[in-house]
């Protein structure tokens, strides 16, 4: 395991936890010497992880769509940037160089990367760990969401239980590195 994917918003929401949180999976990421691979912004959540990696020396790897580089919302001081045609583009780039995957807090477009990743692993296109951050609270109700689906017979619990839910960011990165073929012994 060398690098992870990170989705998050291109906001830092309303409430600094959110951006302390990114910071302190910054910092793990770069004390364990894996890279970072995210959506190339300069803006949100996606400035504060790859700002605070990159302050530590870590590797910083973006994927952003031409538009929203034109758009000035690119990062200019990566590891290396990414610039591709379209969202599908992006999306697809990013899990190609990833070994894992963690959400943190974020919009519609943190739910539909996950969601894209997450329902790959339930058909067994990829065997990478997906993880959600849930920060303060914030994944509570799709948790609750997903368990309804599995009550209600649309989501086996066995695909359900795939995806890593955990509130602190050292526990989320511990269980999605001991999840992909028993990394985690070996980092922890």
């Amino acid at each position: 395991m060398k690098k992870i994917l990170v989705y998050c918003g291109s906001a830092k929401g309303n409430d600094e936890v959110y951006q302390n949180s990114a910071i302190k999976l910054g910092q793990l990421l770069v004390e364990h010497n894996l890279g970072l691979v995210y959506g190339g912004g300069n803006v949100g959540l996606m400035g504060v992880i790859a700002d605070e990696v990159l302050r530590l020396g870590g590797e910083v790897i973006g994927v952003i769509p031409r538009l929203l580089m034109e758009k000035e919302v690119g990062h200019l001081n990566l590891t290396k940037m990414f610039t591709v045609e379209d969202m599908h583009q992006r999306k697809a780039k990013m899990f190609e160089l990833s070994d894992a995957c963690i959400a943190m807090p974020g919009g519609i477009g943190t739910m539909e990367e996950l969601f894209e990743a997450f329902t790959w692993s339930q058909l067994g296109f990829h065997q990478k760990p997906c993880g959600v951050l849930n920060v303060n609270g914030y994944y509570d109700a799709l948790h609750q969401l997903m368990q309804h689906m599995v009550d209600s017979g649309f989501l086996k619990q066995q695909h359900k239980d795939q995806l890593i839910f955990e509130t602190d960011e050292e526990q989320l990165l511990r269980k999605v590195l001991s999840t992909s073929n028993n990394f985690g012994d070996k980092w922890w």
